[in-house]
C-alpha cells in the first residue's frame, strides 16, 4: 500500500473542503470508479409526505494543484432537535485526484430557507475553529480522500427562525438541491461506531489495513446545548430596479429608493408632479407590505458634486418634502422620520466612464423600514411600485438534474443555460461552463455587457456579478442576490469559476429575487455571453 501521499499530507494539504470543511488526504489504495451520468427528469410538485431521502447529486469539484474530479453527494438526513439542525451527507469522489499540493476551490455548503431568505452555515467550534460534526483528528482541517469509497459527513447548523418543512441546500458541488424535508426529533440519530482509525493510523496517516468496500465512519463532536449561533445565520439581500425606483431587501429590512431625477428639478427640493404620482405608488406598496405602526425613515441622498454642507442641506430638504407627501397618503397609521445624508453613502462609483449615470443613481430618496420575517405572504396589489412588489411562493420540490435550455458561446467557452427554478421568494439559475479547447482555460466573464451604466457596484462585482435578469413587459431588472452576515459583510450568492479543464461541464449557481407567479420566462444577461431571451421558469 502506498504511503507517499499520506506521508506528505500534513505538510501540504491543510485545506478547506467546502462540503465538509475538511482538508484532503490522499488514499491511493482505492479502486478507480466510473463517473455517474444522472438522468434528467421533469420536475413535478409533490407533498411533504411524498418526500423520502436520500437525494443524490453529481457534479465536478475544482481542485487547485490537481485534476478536477467528478463527485457524487448523497443527502441522507436533515434533523431538527429544537435547537440545532443536523445534516448527514455522504461524499463519494468518483475519479482519482492527481497532484500533491491540493486545494479545494468552490462554493461552501449552506442551508437556505427560500421563503424567509435566511442562510445557515455550519456551526464551528470556538476552541479550534473547525465545524462541529465528523472529523479525522479533532480540531484539524485534514481529512483523508477516499476515491470511490463513500465517506459519511455530519454537520450542525443553527435552527431557522421559523419552523419549516423544507430547506434548500447549495454549494459543495451540489449546486441547487431544493425540497429537503426537515425531520423534527427529540434526539439526533446517533452515528455508527467510528472505525476510520482501524484503517488509517491517526499518528502517521498510514493505511494499516485494506479499506472497506461500502463506507468508512468517522468520530464526531456534536455542539453542546446553548451555543450562541447568530454568527452562523445570514440573510439574502435582493435588489430589483426600475427607471423610477428600486427596492432592496435583506432579512427583515427593506429599502425603497426613488430616483431623485424623476422627482426634483436640478438643485430643487420641491417635488414635481411626477414625484407626487411616484410617492402615491410607494405609499400603496407600503400599505400592502407593512403593518400599522411601522416606523418609516425617509432618507435623502445627493451625488458627490458640490460642498458637503450644501449637499447635506439639500438631502434633508428633499427628505422632508417627500415625508410630507407620504404622510398625506399614509395618514396616522405609520411613524415617519427624516434624515439627510448628503453624499456620504453612494451606491454607484462616480468618476468612471459611466459617471453621469452613477451620479444619477446616487441622487435618491429612500424609505427604510422593517418587515417581520413571518410577514412573507403580503397581498399582490394592482397598484404600487412594480419594483417593490413581493413575490413569495412555496419551497420548490426536489428534482433530478434538468436539461439545458440553450447553449451560447463566448470565445472558447460554452455556456449551457438551464431553466430557472422558482424556489420560495427566489429564482435559482444553474449554468454550465464548458471549455471547448484542448488545454486548461481561465474563464473570462467580464466585458462591456457585464453591467449597466450606473449600476450599484456591489451588485456587479464578482465572477458572475454581471449576470442579471430582465422581466418581459415592464423592464424590471433583477440582480444577483447578495448574502449579508451578522457583521454587515457581503458576498454574491453566485459561484466563483476557476480554471476549466477541457471538455468537462462545470455547473455554477446564481440566485435572483423571484418575479410574480404569472411570469413564465425571463431574459438573462450573462455578462460577456450577452443577452439570452426566453429562459423558462420551472
Amino acid at each position: 500500500m502506498s504511503q507517499r501521499a499520506l506521508g506528505v499530507t500534513s505538510a501540504v494539504l491543510a485545506l478547506s473542503m467546502a462540503l465538509s470543511s475538511c482538508g484532503l488526504i490522499r488514499d491511493l489504495t482505492s479502486e478507480e470508479g466510473e463517473e455517474g451520468s444522472p438522468t434528467a427528469e421533469t420536475v413535478e410538485e409533490v407533498s411533504a409526505e411524498d418526500v423520502e431521502l436520500p437525494f443524490v447529486r453529481t457534479g465536478r469539484m475544482f481542485v487547485e494543484g490537481g485534476n478536477d474530479v467528478a463527485v457524487e453527494m448523497t443527502i441522507d438526513a436533515l434533523e431538527h432537535n429544537g435547537e440545532y439542525l443536523m445534516l448527514d451527507i455522504s461524499r463519494n469522489i468518483l475519479e482519482f485526484i492527481t497532484g500533491e499540493e491540493l486545494k479545494y476551490a468552490g462554493a461552501p455548503l449552506r442551508l437556505v430557507d427560500p421563503v424567509s431568505g435566511e442562510v445557515l452555515e455550519p456551526i464551528t467550534s470556538e476552541e479550534h475553529g473547525e465545524p462541529y460534526g465528523t472529523y479525522f483528528i479533532e480540531g484539524s482541517d485534514l481529512d483523508p480522500i477516499h476515491e470511490t469509497l463513500p465517506q459519511p459527513i455530519r454537520r450542525y447548523f443553527p435552527a431557522p427562525s421559523e419552523d419549516v418543512e423544507f430547506l434548500t441546500l447549495t454549494g459543495a458541488t451540489a449546486g441547487h438541491v431544493p425540497g429537503i424535508p426537515v425531520s423534527y426529533v427529540d434526539e439526533f440519530t446517533p452515528l455508527p461506531e467510528p472505525d476510520v482509525h482501524d484503517y488509517i493510523d491517526p499518528e502517521t496517516w498510514v493505511i494499516i489495513r485494506d479499506l472497506p468496500e461500502d463506507e468508512i465512519v468517522y468520530p464526531e463532536s456534536p455542539p453542546e446545548p446553548g451555543l450562541e449561533t447568530d454568527g452562523f445565520v445570514m440573510s439574502m439581500e435582493s435588489f430589483v430596479d426600475s427607471p423610477t425606483a428600486s427596492t432592496t431587501r435583506a432579512g427583515d429590512e427593506e429599502v425603497i429608493a426613488l430616483h431623485a431625477d424623476n422627482m426634483f428639478e436640478f438643485d430643487e427640493s420641491d417635488p414635481t408632479d411626477e414625484a407626487v404620482d411616484t410617492i402615491q405608488e410607494a405609499a400603496q406598496s407600503m400599505r400592502e407590505n407593512l403593518g400599522e405602526g411601522t416606523e418609516i425613515t425617509v432618507i435623502g441622498h445627493t451625488d458627490g458634486k458640490g460642498a458637503d454642507d450644501y449637499n447635506q442641506g439639500l438631502s434633508q430638504e428633499r427628505a422632508e418634502a417627500v415625508r410630507d407627501l407620504l404622510e398625506e397618503e399614509l395618514g396616522a397609521d405609520f411613524t415617519l422620520t427624516t434624515e439627510g445624508r448628503g453624499s456620504d453613502e453612494p451606491v454607484a462609483e462616480e468618476g468612471g466612464d459611466d459617471d453621469e449615470e452613477a451620479r444619477a443613481r446616487n441622487r435618491r430618496v429612500e424609505f427604510q423600514y422593517e418587515v417581520p420575517m413571518s410577514d412573507t405572504d403580503s397581498e399582490e396589489g394592482e397598484s404600487g411600485l412594480d419594483a417593490a412588489k413581493r413575490h413569495v411562493g412555496p419551497p420548490a420540490p426536489y428534482f433530478e438534474e434538468l436539461d439545458p435550455f440553450t447553449t451560447v458561446t463566448h470565445e472558447d467557452l460554452d455556456l449551457n443555460v438551464y431553466p430557472m427554478v422558482r424556489d420560495g421568494a427566489y429564482l435559482f439559475q444553474m449554468v454550465g461552463f464548458q471549455n471547448s479547447t484542448l488545454s486548461d482555460l481561465e474563464a473570462d466573464l467580464e466585458g462591456d455587457e457585464a453591467s449597466l451604466p450606473g449600476s450599484p457596484q456591489q451588485y456587479t462585482e464578482g465572477t458572475m456579478g454581471g449576470f442579471r435578469l430582465e422581466e418581459p413587459g415592464n423592464g424590471l431588472i433583477r440582480y444577483v442576490i447578495r448574502i449579508r452576515d451578522g457583521e454587515g459583510e457581503y458576498e454574491d450568492f453566485a459561484d466563483e469559476i476557476f480554471t476549466l479543464s477541457p471538455g468537462e461541464e462545470y455547473l455554477a449557481l446564481s440566485v435572483f429575487p423571484a418575479p410574480g407567479p404569472e411570469v413564465e420566462e425571463m431574459t438573462l444577461y450573462a455578462g460577456a455571453f450577452g443577452e439570452i431571451p426566453g429562459v423558462p421558469l420551472q
